[in-house]
């Protein structure tokens, strides 16, 4: 018969699975032999059997009861006892800490029967009324469902009425009364009363405890955290001690060093006459946990040598919840602390110098997404109202400044001084300049790999994507929230770590940590653990970090970040600006004379550009990708040109010609899905002397770095693969120019040929793609959205959040590699890619490059390296190493 109940003596901290996270706990607090209220706890396994059956597990009653029995014998007393009863409390206890998502009960036992015999044997009446409250009110809003909010106000109008200003300004007389109001108020809002039998109110209490697994802030916290939906929680059965029965009582939360900073010394808050819920709930000032050594000098010193204890037994900062019953101290509760980004830091370079832990352990407490918070300026919280709106936090930092909502208003504002935040419905490549020149970026639509998110992150600009709150008026110059509205030239505050937009001038806080990664600057204390960390992360890992970067000014930062060189340098920003009207000039070309002197025009660009970003990687390797995207992103927008011929018509005025050649030419090129149309090696294919002029421009500025004493490292690669035939072809003119170049100049040049692994068809022949390309590189988001048949910039919107909410994402696949499905692509094109040509060289180049758990999937999957935004360079070094030291998951970074 399979065990559903587990005494606190029979259980330890490695059954955590089955015990959830407290219950474990607390049986290791019992093991080790300090001071723990007895108890059980019902298994994680006999929640997931009632909620996926409606009942409890066969046998759980005669389980419960058996356990019981044994707690009633040790403490000599029954449960609800009318003379002196036995009460319980009834808690909750996941796996994984959900802090506040679920419920608790006390005092449960507690009737109109035994609440005399509780004052009697107490010797304080206040108190047993007090119990008496706290039970309905809990048992009245966890198990019946009563609005707790209807419990409050009825307090509240009490203690007005008596002019008390908290709960102790009540005497018992009062909480009689107030008992009573509880319970009228119980059955006028669920018809039935207060259960006065003590095992229905246990019964009913632990299921209730069951359900709030499934409550609506459980769920968000969940996927906020993603903590797996179907784990359950254990219930935690304990008999109460008393922290409210008068002054030389109270309750506290301590940690063993401070979690905000990770300096040691003893931390938390002590409340005299209260029960622990009464701390966390804030009902009254806390006193500073130090005062508890003048107010019980012998408890306190306890206290400490049992948090000595603790850190000492699990090697890490503990958080630990006690009571204080009548001068005799209680743990209640202890876990491995929740800490700040600069506190893991910290605490792993203190604990590790201490000889508490290894260099190794260390390292695989912190993780990149805390470095990453350390990284950017912040707001202090302290400082900030209510938020405006919130959104998706898709590049970190803090921000502030005015709000514009066109690209060339942010430019202008910018060139005369002003800082501005670009707010848009959602951004297009037209908008780069306004990106560029404003310090943050808010859209209404897109997610974290929307054209906002990507290019933003690129960048380092500050970025909140998907405020589905806010109203963008573009023709308005304003959006609003509700009844606010945001005209252009108001001050906001964007956080693009939490994703959240205050009115207003936030006041900012500075990052060292940028400081020391852009300058090397070192200084004691964070930055000094944070160097410490990345020291060590570099000796562990194997898997190379390079940068996407498409300027030199980008590979220069990437650089300074740790970049090993550049794994993808794209092409068509290069375009853009003023350089766009000769693109258009090769699109509306009518004879080979004129396309050739577009591109001719367009070649010493281009070699100004590559010869730039390889003088920037001068050593290194940088893997520039031929022309991706289809010709039309770069002519303006079909709707745009037709309004305007039509506008010049209904005037009388014939259109010019150059708007009519250019509708031809959009509504020539149209396509319903140009992300699966005509781009990538396909347009190389057929645009006579793109991929020429590309690769000569490549080829000359290698030369003109080889003649200045520098070392080029140029890499070409071709997007969109399908076919091996496709990139033979483009292989062979590759190579043509690139001989041509080197007979023209006296300079030998030579540049390996690889390709973009981006579409599954590619992957799944990816052994005979190899016998062409010299390397792979992944493009894991367009690899992402054919494996899954996604438009990314539609469906993030669309349907993304109710995918979440129903557990078919545990998180975004563009955000993580889906393991599963694209993750298996990747596993099969290095399988066969390697068995055709040993040895080859595979990176990825997508976003997920810079993504923690997808760093640790790559390292696992065999790849050399791994290439992301220049700002995320430092967080997949970090994790790179991370994923090097043995059994260490991303998970293990709290």
């Amino acid at each position: 018969m399979v065990r559903h109940v587990y005494a606190f003596t029979e259980g330890g901290r490695d059954m955590a699975d089955l015990l959830g996270g407290k219950g474990a706990n607390l049986a290791e607090m019992t093991r080790l032999g300090l001071p723990v209220p007895p108890g059980f706890t019902i298994t994680t396994e006999a929640c997931r059997t009632f909620l996926d059956t409606g009942s409890e597990p066969a046998g759980l009653a005669r389980e419960i009861s058996d356990h019981l029995a044994l707690l009633e014998q040790a403490a000599g007393r029954r449960l609800g006892q009318p003379n002196d009863p036995l009460l319980l409390s009834v808690r909750s206890g996941a796996r994984f800490s959900m802090p506040g998502m679920m419920e608790t009960i006390l005092d449960i036992g507690l009737s109109e029967d035994s609440v005399p015999g509780l004052a009697k044997s107490s010797g304080n009446e206040r108190f047993a009324w007090d119990s008496y409250r706290r039970l309905v009110q809990m048992f009245g809003s966890t198990v019946m469902g009563v609005d707790s909010a209807l419990f409050e106000s009825t307090m509240a109008r009490l203690k007005q009425a008596r002019g008390a200003v908290d709960d102790l300004g009540l005497d018992a007389a009062d909480l009689a009364g107030l008992v009573e109001a509880y319970k009228e108020l119980i059955h006028r809002e669920t018809g039935e009363s207060l259960p006065q039998s003590p095992a229905e109110q246990l019964q009913r209490a632990v299921l209730a405890v069951f359900r709030s697994w499934n409550v609506e802030r459980a769920r968000v916290y969940r996927r906020r955290e993603h903590i797996p939906e179907g784990l359950g929680t254990a219930v935690n059965v304990q008999t109460m001690v008393f922290g409210n029965l008068g002054p030389d009582s109270g309750s506290g939360v301590a940690f063993t060093r401070d979690p905000a900073t990770g300096r040691s010394g003893l931390y938390g808050d002590y409340l005299p006459n209260a029960q622990g819920e009464d701390v966390v709930a804030g009902i009254r000032n806390t006193v500073p946990l130090d005062e508890l050594g003048r107010l019980n000098p012998d408890a306190f010193t306890r206290l400490r040598d049992h948090m000595a204890t603790l850190e000492a037994h699990y090697r890490d900062l503990c958080d630990i919840e006690f009571t204080i019953e009548r001068g005799t101290l209680w743990m209640l509760q202890t876990r491995v602390g929740k800490r700040t980004a600069e506190a893991a830091f910290t605490l792993a370079a203190d604990l590790t110098d201490e000889g508490v832990i290894t260099s190794d352990e260390g390292l695989a407490r912190v993780g990149g997404d805390e470095l990453t918070r350390l990284m950017f300026p912040r707001f202090d919280t302290s400082a900030v109202g209510e938020a405006l709106a919130h959104g998706i936090p898709a590049s970190p930092g803090a921000a502030v400044g005015a709000a514009v909502f066109d690209s060339a208003e942010a430019v202008r504002r910018a060139d005369a001084g002003e800082r501005v935040v670009l707010v848009r419905e959602e951004t297009t490549p037209d908008d780069l300049p306004g990106m560029v020149a404003a310090q943050a970026v808010l859209t209404g639509r897109g997610g974290k790999t929307s054209h906002a998110a990507v290019v933003a992150r690129g960048m380092g600009k500050v970025c909140v994507c998907g405020a589905e709150e806010i109203t963008v008026d573009q023709q308005g110059r304003r959006f609003t929230v509700g009844d606010t509205t945001v005209e252009e030239g108001t001050v906001i505050s964007v956080d693009g770590s939490e994703g959240a937009v205050y009115p207003g001038a936030a006041p900012l806080i500075d990052s060292a940590v940028m400081r020391y990664f852009e300058t090397g600057e070192r200084s004691a204390g964070l930055v000094d653990a944070v160097a410490r960390a990345m020291g060590h992360a570099e000796g562990a890992r194997r898997l190379g970090v390079r940068a996407n970067a498409d300027t030199p000014e980008d590979a220069a930062r990437a650089r300074r970040f740790g970049a090993e060189g550049i794994g993808l340098c794209r092409t068509e920003h290069m375009f853009l600006g003023d350089r766009r009207q000769l693109v258009e000039t090769m699109i509306l070309a009518r004879t080979d004379t004129e396309r050739e002197g577009a591109l001719g025009a367009l070649l010493p660009l281009q070699r100004q550009d590559f010869t730039g970003i390889l003088e920037a990687m001068d050593g290194l390797s940088v893997t520039i990708r031929l022309l991706d995207p289809p010709l039309h992103e770069f002519l303006p927008d079909r709707t745009e040109l037709a309004v305007r011929i039509a506008a010049a018509e209904a005037h009388g005025n014939p259109p010019s010609t150059h708007d009519a050649e250019l509708l031809e030419a959009v509504n020539r090129m149209h396509e319903e899905n140009p992300m699966l149309g005509l781009r990538g090696v396909r347009l190389g294919l057929v645009a006579p002397g793109l991929v020429a002029m590309q690769v000569r421009a490549i080829a000359e500025a290698v030369v003109e770095r080889k003649r200045a004493g520098g070392d080029p490292r140029a890499e070409i690669m071709v997007p969109l693969i399908d076919a091996v035939e496709e990139l033979r072809l483009v292989r062979e003119e590759v190579e043509q120019v690139l001989a041509e170049v080197s007979k023209e100049s006296g300079v030998p040049v030579t540049c390996p040929v690889g390709t973009m692994i981006e579409l599954p068809r590619a992957a799944l022949t990816a052994g005979r793609i190899a016998e062409e390309a010299q390397f792979f590189s992944f493009g894991t988001n367009d690899l992402t959205q054919t494996t899954w048949g996604f438009s990314r910039d539609d469906v993030e919107a669309a349907f993304f959040s109710a995918y979440l909410d129903k557990g078919i994402f545990k998180v975004s696949p563009f955000e993580t590699i889906d393991r599963d499905g694209v993750g298996r692509l990747v596993e099969i094109a290095v399988a066969e890619g390697r068995a055709a040509r040993p040895g080859l060289k595979i990176g990825v180049c997508g976003e997920h490059g810079g993504d923690p758990e997808s760093v640790h999937f790559f390292h696992a999957a065999g790849l050399d390296y791994v290439s992301c935004s220049p700002f995320r360079v430092p967080v997949a070094r970090l994790e790179a190493g991370r994923a090097a030291l043995p059994g260490t998951e991303v998970s293990d970074s709290r």
